[in-house]
């Protein structure tokens, strides 16, 4: 394979944005698990089936891990979107295309990246709102809406880096 051409992308006001949204999102899942810690039971939903309903239990300790793996996630996204020309693209990455193709992918892993911790943020909540009674299951609406959230972007992008090699 041949080296890829290493450019520097300036980040848009979309991108800011999405940033920022994401660090709030950040804020948002410890606050919320930190603030309501104390007040859950010590037994907690910890995985929830295909319809949303809660089938797996265990020690309130394991909401520590919602915001844990959604930072991890989030940061560990915003550290790999500095380095585009080793992500894997559908068209051949060129001079001429490179500034396109790199910018196009960085834009996809930054929403990923805050429709991710959105969507821990959103868990977090409804856990804590089923271990204190006042909510059963994330909703049967919750799968279908998490794969939109993340497969239709990810065609778009994709179709999108084929249309403009």
């Amino acid at each position: 394979m041949a080296e890829r051409p290493k450019v520097k992308l300036e980040l848009t006001t979309d991108d800011k944005v999405l940033e920022i949204i994401g660090w709030i999102f950040i804020i948002i899942i410890w606050s919320l698990t930190i603030a309501n810690y104390s007040s859950l039971p010590e037994t907690i939903p910890t995985h929830y089936n295909a319809a949303g309903k809660a089938d797996g239990f265990g020690e309130k300790t394991t909401i520590l891990f919602l915001p844990l793996i959604a930072t991890i996630l989030f940061v560990g996204l915003t550290i790999l979107n500095k380095f585009p020309h080793i992500f894997n693209y559908p068209v051949n990455i060129t001079k001429e295309n490179a500034l396109r193709q790199y910018t196009n992918a960085s834009k996809l892993i930054r929403y990923l990246k805050v429709i991710i911790v959105i969507v821990f943020s959103f868990i977090a909540f409804k856990t804590i709102q089923n271990a204190n009674r006042k909510a059963d299951g994330l909703g049967n609406w919750f799968l279908p809406l998490f794969f939109g959230l993340v497969f239709i972007p990810l065609v778009y992008f994709i179709i999108k880096s084929i249309k403009t090699k």
